[in-house]
């Protein structure tokens, strides 16, 4: 039996899988993704202790190469991840020491675009010959399958749908350094601020919940308390402009979303924002992920499955 090493390195995770030919995940292990050290290089070592352990528990198979998905952006020339802003390190090389490590073959991908490839390969997508995976996490990312083809760009990079400029408004500087883009409002890790300037906009004095939590704001949202009701209002705008851009870029059949916002509150975020996504285009069916997060670690197999000509992935 054929089987790869698929890892996922996003900012706040750092999972890895030993998944078989049919999709099947076999064996899966997680940790926090190192944010202290000199170097990127104590990602590397940990993604290397991860890929240790699962090669003990191959039990026979044949492992035939490592697929690596990571936040990017990446420079797909030298295998590394650069100037991410959801990870620590300015450089975290990925190809050269795996590929040293243990001698098979290495494919590095961007986690939002292996995202697509799980979906068509194992989820929501499957069948599909024009899709987009979208995932609210630390930051936003996404990938897109047109005419059945992955879109992967001049150096892999296509597809940072994050970074899709949404507002003039409120003018809140990304974590990439620029201004107004989806990822710097709607994301985990900046809904709190987002909520912090829609509030001193509407004049807002009193919160009942934690305004510093995007959990909260979320699960207050979610008990229909009205403040967190209203700026859920706001955020479904921004969301509606990013999904409005998605659809007119690459007019798809299905949009899958993932990542914690959607898993665990995707009845809010699609409820908020479908009202205003604008229809000079089909609506395509707009879903949640049903792969409980495992939709990179599926198509960082799926990538490294097809590149060494070892399996059937999408």
């Amino acid at each position: 039996m054929t089987a790869v090493i698929a890892v996922d390195l996003g900012g706040t995770n750092l999972r890895a899988a030993l998944v078989d030919s049919d999709a099947t995940i076999l064996v899966h292990t997680a940790t926090r993704t190192p944010t202290t050290g000199p170097s990127g290089q104590v990602i590397t070592t940990a993604i290397i202790a991860r890929i240790e352990a699962l090669l003990e528990t191959a039990e026979g198979r044949e492992v035939a190469a490592i697929g690596v998905a990571s936040a990017g952006p990446l420079d797909l020339g030298r295998g590394w991840v650069t100037n991410s802003p959801n990870i620590a390190f300015p450089v975290v090389e990925i190809t050269g020491p795996l590929r040293e490590r243990f001698g098979l073959p290495v494919a590095l991908i961007n986690d939002a675009r292996a995202g697509i490839l799980g979906e068509c390969w194992a989820g929501a997508a499957r069948g599909s010959e024009d899709a987009v995976y979208v995932t609210l996490s630390t930051g936003i990312g996404g990938g897109v399958v047109a005419n059945g083809h992955l879109l992967l760009g001049m150096n892999g990079n296509a597809g940072e749908i994050g970074h899709i400029l949404v507002d003039t408004r409120y003018n809140l500087t990304c974590g990439c350094g620029y201004r107004g883009h989806w990822e710097g409002y709607a994301s985990a890790k900046y809904v709190p601020r987002f909520f912090a300037a829609w509030r001193e906009e509407a004049d807002v004095r009193r919160v009942t919940f934690d305004a510093t939590s995007t959990r909260a704001i979320f699960e207050a949202a979610r008990a229909e308390d009205p403040v967190a009701l209203a700026f859920m209002d706001a955020l479904g705008q921004v969301n509606a402009r990013g999904i409005s851009t998605i659809i007119v870029a690459y007019n798809p059949e299905v949009i899958v979303l993932d990542g914690p916002l959607a898993r665990y509150y995707g009845e809010i975020v699609i409820g908020h924002a479908e009202p205003y996504i604008d229809r000079f285009l089909t609506l395509p069916r707009i879903v949640v992920s049903d792969l409980a997060g495992r939709a990179p670690l599926l198509g960082a197999a799926a990538y490294a499955l097809k590149m060494t000509g070892a399996g059937t992935g999408p």
